[in-house]
C-alpha cells in the first residue's frame, strides 16, 4: 500500500491594510514526520502577490509556475490570473491529475484555487488550505473579530493554534506580508 504524503497548513488574510500568508513546516509520510522546516509559501510579482500551497510538492510547484506565467500574461491582474489558471487546470489532461491547492493573497484580494476548477474568493478575505487549514481558519476568524492583532500576528497565532490541534501541522512557522 502506497503511503500518503501529508503536510501543510496555510492561512492567509487581509486585515487593517495589511496582507499576510503563513504556513507550517511539517511534511508527513504515513505516520512519520519526514521534514520539519519545509517552506510552503512564496512571494511573486516582486512581493505584490503571496502564495501558499498544499498537496504534493511537485504538483504544487508545477501549479505555482503556471500561476506565475498567468500573472505575467495578464500584467499582474491577480483575479484574471487565478481564473485562467483554474480553467487550464480543469481542462488540461496533465494538469487535471495534479494533487495540490493554491492559496493566493494580494493587497486587496484572497483566493483559493483547486484542481476541480474552483476559484473561491471568500467575503471576509480569510483563506486556509491543507490538513490543519480549518483549525487555523477558525482561529483567524476569532482573532480578527476579537483582537487588536495585525495581519502577520493573526496568521502566526492561527498557525500555532492549528499546530496544537492537528497532528499534520507543526510550529515551525513561515510568514510573508504585504503592507500598503
Amino acid at each position: 500500500m502506497k503511503e500518503k504524503v501529508r503536510s501543510t497548513t496555510i492561512i492567509g488574510l487581509i486585515h487593517n491594510g495589511s496582507a499576510a500568508i503563513g504556513g507550517d513546516g511539517q511534511v508527513t509520510l504515513g505516520n512519520t514526520v519526514v521534514k520539519h522546516n519545509s517552506v510552503k509559501i512564496r512571494k511573486l510579482l516582486n512581493g505584490k502577490v503571496l502564495t501558499g500551497f498544499a498537496g504534493s510538492a511537485a504538483d504544487a510547484f508545477t501549479l505555482l509556475g503556471r500561476f506565475e506565467e498567468k500573472l505575467e500574461q495578464y500584467s499582474g491582474n491577480v483575479s484574471r490570473a487565478v481564473v485562467e489558471l483554474a480553467k487550464d487546470w480543469r481542462m488540461d489532461k496533465y494538469l487535471r491529475r495534479l494533487e495540490a491547492m493554491l492559496a493566493v493573497v494580494s493587497e486587496d484580494k484572497t483566493f483559493i484555487v483547486s484542481g476541480n476548477g474552483d476559484v473561491i474568493e471568500p467575503d471576509d478575505n480569510i483563506i486556509a488550505i491543507g490538513s490543519g487549514g480549518m483549525y487555523a481558519l477558525a482561529a483567524a476568524k476569532m482573532l480578527v473579530k476579537y483582537s487588536d492583532l495585525n495581519a502577520e500576528e493573526i496568521v502566526r497565532e492561527a498557525l500555532k493554534t492549528a499546530a496544537d490541534i492537528c497532528i499534520y501541522t507543526n510550529d515551525k512557522i513561515n510568514v510573508e506580508t504585504i503592507t500598503k
